[in-house]
């Protein structure tokens, strides 16, 4: 009889540490991130949660220890990342469809004519239309981006991150300027996402709220500090208070968490508390 084998982790880091000149974001990190796993990154400005993106993306090298991405080294336009940044007006006039703004995540990072064969051609639109669909996206495939709304938008970001099937979805802010109907989709689809293909979500917020109910565990760096685990594990003022070495007090209220805390410590209780 024999045995199936564990599958690889979506993210490995080991001993990891980023230092720029005498300052040390973080150092001594170690997490591993499942298939289908949800995982928010939070702390306050400064603290290293885009630098972690960066360096996952491949657009940084650690200064210590080890990162590796589906068992391998991180590289720039690797298919084994989706990548979904915070959501930024396009510009009115700018010439492109829906369709090939979700094309992008195919060979948006290559050069050459990539998919000059009409099979491959009929591939890669098969790609992004199943792309656009799980999206809700396809009434939009031949519009101009730039008309689109915020939350139009920001639908063919998350289908252009997925669109390459990858092991790892990145999501760097990525409810910023929506509204609440929006961010409630966009969070809907990255959770559908993760529960039907197994594909894990590392996802940096200002606020946990709009995902708490999908978070498995939570990553929070704090000024080179840091603490890794379950939402009711970590966001404890016990734990907070440890962190920004200053009293914060975290309370629920309905099925809300509101952290409150000094000024100085970066803490913005009107928006739920968690800082970026």
């Amino acid at each position: 009889m024999t045995t199936q084998a564990a599958p690889l982790p979506a993210l490995t880091l080991r001993g990891a540490g980023l230092r720029f000149g005498d300052r040390t974001l973080w150092s001594g990190l170690d997490l591993d991130v499942a298939p289908g796993e949800f995982v928010a990154v939070l702390g306050p400005n400064g603290s290293g949660k885009t630098t972690l993106m960066r360096v996952l993306l491949g657009l940084l090298t650690l200064s210590e220890g080890e990162v590796r991405v589906a068992g391998a080294a991180p590289r720039r336009g690797s298919p084994e990342i989706g990548y979904v940044p915070q959501q930024q007006q396009l510009d009115p006039d700018l010439p492109l469809r829906g369709r090939d703004l979700v094309g992008l995540g195919l060979d948006g990072h290559r050069f050459g004519p990539g998919w000059a064969r009409p099979a491959a051609r009929r591939e890669r639109r098969a790609r992004v239309d199943r792309a656009l669909a799980a999206v809700g996206g396809t009434g939009y495939a031949e519009a101009p981006v730039g008309r689109l709304s915020g939350g139009e938008q920001q639908r063919l970001r998350v289908a252009q991150a997925l669109v390459g099937d990858p092991a790892l979805l990145l999501c760097d802010e990525p409810l910023l300027s929506l509204d609440l109907s929006h961010q409630r989709t966009v969070t809907r689809l990255i959770d559908e996402r993760r529960r039907t293909d197994g594909t894990a979500v590392l996802f940096v917020t200002h606020e946990i709220n709009p995902v708490l109910p999908l978070v498995d565990r939570v990553l929070y760096l704090v000024d080179g500090r840091f603490r890794i685990g379950p939402t009711e594990q970590v966001m404890t003022s016990e734990v907070l208070s440890e962190l920004y070495r200053t009293e914060v007090d975290v309370l629920r209220v309905r099925d809300r968490l509101v952290v409150v805390g000094a000024e100085d410590a970066g803490l913005h209780a009107e928006h739920g508390g968690v800082p970026a």
